[in-house]
């Protein structure tokens, strides 16, 4: 092949990308689709929920299916590089957040060091877009940073922390029996046309993962899009289970806003629902995505019916403490 200046410019560029990548995390180029030239930084790093196994499928989806540039970053273990979210003070490429566009958290209990966590607090303080998943409301447990403290979940400082502040609310309890009962997701009344729903019916998203316990009403302007009806079992089609546990339903989905230190008011998306198994349910991909693109003011650009189709052979492991598959690094999953 002929290298022209262009083909030297790309050549250059992918080396480069390698240089930099060091086999620490994942990154989709993005093609053609309303998000061509947005960049999505998906963080995860959670003990049980499988953030390590439903970010890179989510990835692929925004990056192939919508044309958006993104950027993967995982709990990597200091001692060999691998994947392992039971290192709970190490997410390296934070600073890919310092020209993204959309930050999507899916951590929980992280103890990050300064430097890393500075680049989280400084895309906060941008007043940028924020999408949060499952855990996201209890992301971070920081113990040995005098700096970032308020940031933790169970922060008196700053009610709530990260979670109630920005996101709408905290780690509180489990409202399901974890494991034992479901998720169907109802439509809060009124909200059937809001964008983020846009191609999904009520009573369509399902979760294997239980409901969380909130407060209500959440906290500052969130608005409930998704209730979550706890199931009397693991199956989508099981009944809904009496007594009060559906009376009143608590929220699995809303926005909200955010003033930052820079007075900017930034959007958030947040949902306890998306667990890796969850992603198996098509219309909680597409609350997702749909909620992405609301995020990042895209509204307009969603179609009818979004496409979410799955990319490859997803197979997600079971949610659970210790269940991670070992010894695999981001670059052995570049191909999957």
């Amino acid at each position: 092949m002929q290298v022209t200046g262009m083909n030297r410019l790309i050549l250059l560029t992918s080396l480069l990308a390698a240089s930099v990548l060091g086999g620490q995390w994942l990154d989709y180029t993005g093609g053609k689709g309303p998000g061509k030239g947005k960049h999505i930084v998906l963080v995860g790093g959670d003990e049980e929920y499988r953030s390590e196994e439903a970010l890179p499928q989510l990835a692929k989806i925004l990056s192939t299916r919508h044309g958006f540039h993104c950027t993967v970053l995982f709990a990597i273990d200091r001692k060999d590089g691998t994947i392992n979210p039971d290192q709970n003070d190490n997410i390296p490429g934070l600073e890919a957040l310092d020209k993204a566009d959309l930050m999507i958290l899916f951590t929980r209990f992280r103890d990050l060091p300064d430097d890393q966590m500075k680049h989280v607090v400084d895309y906060v303080n941008s007043g940028r877009p924020i999408v949060g998943l499952r855990t996201a409301t209890h992301a971070f447990l920081l113990k040995t940073s005098a700096t970032y403290k308020r940031y933790s979940y169970n922060s008196k400082e700053w009610d709530g922390g990260f979670g109630r502040q920005i996101l709408g609310e905290t780690w509180i309890n489990h409202h399901g029996r974890h494991a034992i009962e479901s998720t169907r997701g109802i439509f809060a009344p009124g909200q059937e046309r809001h964008p983020i729903l846009r191609g999904i019916r009520s009573g369509e998203i399902w979760a294997p993962s239980d409901v969380y316990t909130t407060k209500q009403p959440l906290f500052g302007d969130s608005l409930p899009l998704v209730f979550g009806q706890v199931l009397a079992g693991m199956k989508p089609d099981d009944p809904a289970l009496p007594g009060p546990k559906n009376d009143p339903m608590m929220p699995v989905a809303w926005t909200k806003t955010y003033v930052s230190e820079s007075g900017k008011r930034g959007r958030v998306f947040t949902t306890t629902m998306g667990a890796a198994n969850d992603l198996q349910n098509e219309a909680l991909r597409r609350l997702v995505v749909n909620g992405c693109y609301w995020a990042m003011g895209l509204e307009k650009k969603l179609p009818a019916k979004s496409n979410v189709d799955l990319i490859g052979d997803y197979r997600p492991s079971p949610f659970k403490f210790g269940g991670f598959v070992k010894g695999i690094k981001p670059s052995d999953l570049e191909s999957k």
